[in-house]
């Protein structure tokens, strides 16, 4: 049985389902009781939201826990971020900003490394079709932005604007959030919008895989590196299973369904983190919430 609670509803997936794709999926009301032996959080902020990927990683959780685990899924980071800090999540996936904005509530178990390292950069992207070649080319563009809680998919280039005196509302056209980066990908290449500010991690895996999709889209400004979002729980927290939840992620290269999860993330594994991973972040952060 696969369980995910999905926004404001509790979803159980029979197996015959889980082969079958979303069809016929049934609704109950949403709780965290002790029926769900550990619950983790995961928004779309993650690359591969797909059945057979959260089934892998559903599987595999369970096997190193020894107990049943439950995938809880929010459309935005703030809503996943207010689950944890409120106790009602075990650990979660979360942005790195979140983690920058809640570090003295939180404790990091792992980190994902992309290209061998625990960092990713974030991407200002444009519409193949429009003549822009830098940041400041964009001005007056219709801009999509990830998710308002992230450095890769808007604080990034909020800082940027913060730096030249600029507010989004005043430099562009207009701008939304598609609160998902494959979901911002797409509105550039197909013109949704024309340009965006995305996470490279999902820029570059997509490259890869959808490249007729991606290839419609051009970088106009790449970050300094960031340290990749972790996967945390609260300090506060001492329980056993979410310290096996750590030991599950930074073993996952060795143990079985390990090597598949990871290579459907395009990740070569997961490490603890170092002393100043996240420092870049928060000083972005702080020297926003000062202007504001």
């Amino acid at each position: 049985m696969l369980r995910i609670y999905n926004n404001r509803h509790q979803f159980h997936l029979s197996r015959r389902v889980v082969l079958c794709g979303f069809t016929g999926l049934a609704t109950a009301s949403p709780s965290l009781s002790n029926e769900v032996g550990f619950s983790f959080g995961l928004t779309p902020v993650f690359l591969d939201n797909d059945m057979r990927f959260l089934t892998l990683l559903q599987r595999y959780l369970m096997r190193q826990l020894k107990r049943p685990v439950a995938l809880v899924r929010r459309r935005s980071q703030r809503e996943m971020v207010e689950m944890l800090i409120s106790g009602q999540l075990h650990a979660a996936w979360i942005s790195d900003l979140a983690y920058a904005q809640y570090q003295n509530r939180l404790t990091v178990l792992a980190v994902p490394l992309f290209g061998h390292q625990p960092l990713y950069q974030s991407y200002i992207i444009v519409n193949e079709a429009i003549a822009a070649q830098t940041f400041d080319d964009i001005r007056g563009t219709q801009h999509a932005f990830s998710d308002p809680d992230t450095m890769a998919g808007y604080l990034m280039t909020r800082w940027l604007l913060g730096s030249r005196r600029e507010t989004p509302a005043g430099f562009f056209k207009h701008f939304f959030f598609t609160y998902g980066d494959r979901n911002t990908i797409r509105a550039v290449a197909t013109g949704l919008a024309e340009s965006g500010t995305v996470d490279g991690y999902v820029w570059e895996v997509m490259k890869g895989r959808e490249p007729d999709l991606v290839d419609r889209t051009r970088i106009v400004f790449r970050s300094e590196p960031f340290g990749f979002p972790p996967i945390a729980m609260l300090e506060t927290s001492n329980l056993p299973a979410e310290q096996e939840l750590g030991t599950a992620f930074l073993s996952m290269n060795t143990q079985p369904l390990g090597p598949e999860i990871l290579s459907r993330l395009a990740l070569d594994g997961f490490t603890t983190p170092g002393p100043e991973l996240y420092a870049n972040t928060a000083e972005k952060w702080r020297v926003l919430q000062s202007q504001e």
